[in-house]
C-alpha cells in the first residue's frame, strides 16, 4: 500500500503528474495543503478528474467530503487530540461516512498502540530520515508487535521498501521520494512494483 502525500506548495504540472499517477494505480492520495483555504481546496479538487476523487483523502476541511465523492478524511495529530480523544459528535456534520476511510498521523508507536479510536490505517513517522523535511531524523520504529494497520513514513525510497516490510509496516507513506524525483511517475511505478 502506497500513500502519496501532496507537496505542501504547488509544483509545476502537479495536476498533470497526479493524473498520470492515478492512471498508474495510485489508490491513496493525501491532500495536505496547509496554506490553502477552503475555496482553494475546492478549486484544486475541481482540476482533478472526478473519477479519481474516490482515491483522495483530505487533511484539512473534512467537510469537503460532503461536496466531493472523496475516499476519506485524515486527522493530523493535534486535530485527533482535539476532536477524537474525548467522545464527541464530530462526525454528525458529515452527510455520509459509510465506506469512507478515517486515518491519523502518529509520531510515537506507544500512542498509536493505545489509541482507542479504530482508524482504518495509521501513519507513523519518521521511520527513516525525511527526504522532504531537513533535520527530521529517522527512528527506525519496529511495529511488528502492534496489531493495527500501520503505514511507515520518513525517507521512503525504492532501496528501503524491504526495511519497512521487515519492521512490520503494511505500506509506506511517501512525499519527497516521489515529488522530489526528476521522474515522479516512474519512481511511483518502481515503488508500486516492489510493494
Amino acid at each position: 500500500m502506497i500513500v502519496l502525500i501532496a507537496p505542501e506548495k504547488d509544483i509545476p504540472n502537479e495536476i498533470e503528474i497526479l493524473h498520470q499517477l492515478f492512471q498508474e494505480g495510485l489508490e491513496y492520495y493525501h491532500l495536505r495543503k496547509p496554506d490553502k483555504n477552503y475555496q482553494e481546496h475546492c478549486e484544486y479538487l475541481q482540476q482533478i478528474d472526478e473519477k479519481y476523487h474516490n482515491r483522495i483523502v483530505v487533511h484539512y476541511f473534512h467537510e469537503l467530503i460532503n461536496k466531493f465523492d472523496l475516499k476519506g478524511i485524515h486527522f493530523q495529530e493535534q486535530k485527533r487530540r482535539d476532536c477524537l480523544d474525548t467522545p464527541s459528535d464530530y462526525f454528525t456534520k458529515f452527510d455520509n461516512m459509510f465506506g469512507k476511510t478515517i486515518s491519523s498521523s502518529f509520531h510515537e508507536p506507544e500512542q498509536l498502540e493505545t489509541c482507542s479510536f479504530e482508524f482504518d490505517y495509521h501513519l507513523l513517522s519518521p521511520v527513516f530520515s525525511s527526504i522532504s523535511k531537513q533535520g527530521y531524523e529517522g527512528r527506525g520504529f519496529d511495529v511488528n508487535s502492534i496489531d493495527k494497520t500501520i503505514i511507515g513514513m520518513g525517507g521512503v525510497t525504492t532501496e528501503n521498501l524491504d526495511d519497512f516490510n521487515r519492521l512490520g509496516f503494511q505500506g509506506v507513506g511517501v512525499l519527497g521520494g516521489i515529488w522530489n524525483s526528476d521522474e515522479p511517475v516512474n519512481e511511483f511505478v518502481k515503488m508500486n512494483n516492489l510493494q
